[in-house]
């Protein structure tokens, strides 16, 4: 867990605890005291939006190469290789992953995992669907890995391509924009694996 996924825990709890006061200020007949906290909450969560959304745009697009683990906490992936053929308009992209627990003493899984190839204008491809594959929230064991391979259909003219992915959301949705350092989708540089 990150410094700014703390920091999000920090302010969503903080923001719990100020609407609790501001609910109990105005149930209690302070109507004014209430709208005083409701409007300091309001001003705290705007300046945490702008420095987020600050942190985003100046943020360099974090890039990984073939063969880097990405992790989130403790569940990781890697694409280990990319084979890559080429059929009249389309290029067929299939993807090595090896899927794996860094953890040590608890199973886990990434519920909501999800993945895509995305080119240099934002445009997302879908992997192909195959009931013969290891899904990407399969539960593993500490320590444990499973292989795994992801075929994508690209149209033959895209040039730059990455593996974007995540779990517990959809791809740039409104987690993206809360934790600060995590919303290089809203400016068009995701983190990703770097493929071509």
């Amino acid at each position: 867990m990150s410094p700014f996924d703390l920091l999000f825990l920090a302010v969503l709890l903080a923001t719990m605890v100020t609407v609790a006061l501001a609910a109990t200020a105005a149930i209690r007949g302070r109507p004014r005291r209430a709208s005083r906290i409701f409007a300091g909450l309001s001003a705290c969560l705007g300046g945490y939006l702008v420095l987020a959304m600050a942190v985003d745009f100046d943020k360099p697009q974090h890039e990984l190469h073939i063969g880097d683990p990405w992790c989130f906490d403790d569940w990781c992936l890697t694409v280990a290789k990319v084979d890559r053929s080429v059929a009249a308009s389309e290029v067929n992209y299939e993807l090595h992953l090896e899927i794996f627990s860094r953890a040590r003493r608890v199973a886990q899984r990434a519920r909501g995992a999800w993945i895509y190839l995305i080119d240099d204008r934002g445009h997302l491809y879908s992997p192909e669907s195959d009931p013969r594959a290891a899904p990407l929230d399969v539960r593993l064991e500490p320590g444990e890995s499973v292989t795994t391979l992801r075929n994508f259909r690209v149209p033959s003219e895209v040039g730059r391509l990455g593996l974007i992915t995540g779990h517990g959301g959809r791809y740039c949705g409104a987690m993206n924009l809360l934790i600060i350092g995590a919303g290089g989708c809203l400016f068009g540089k995701p983190a990703l694996v770097r493929i071509q």
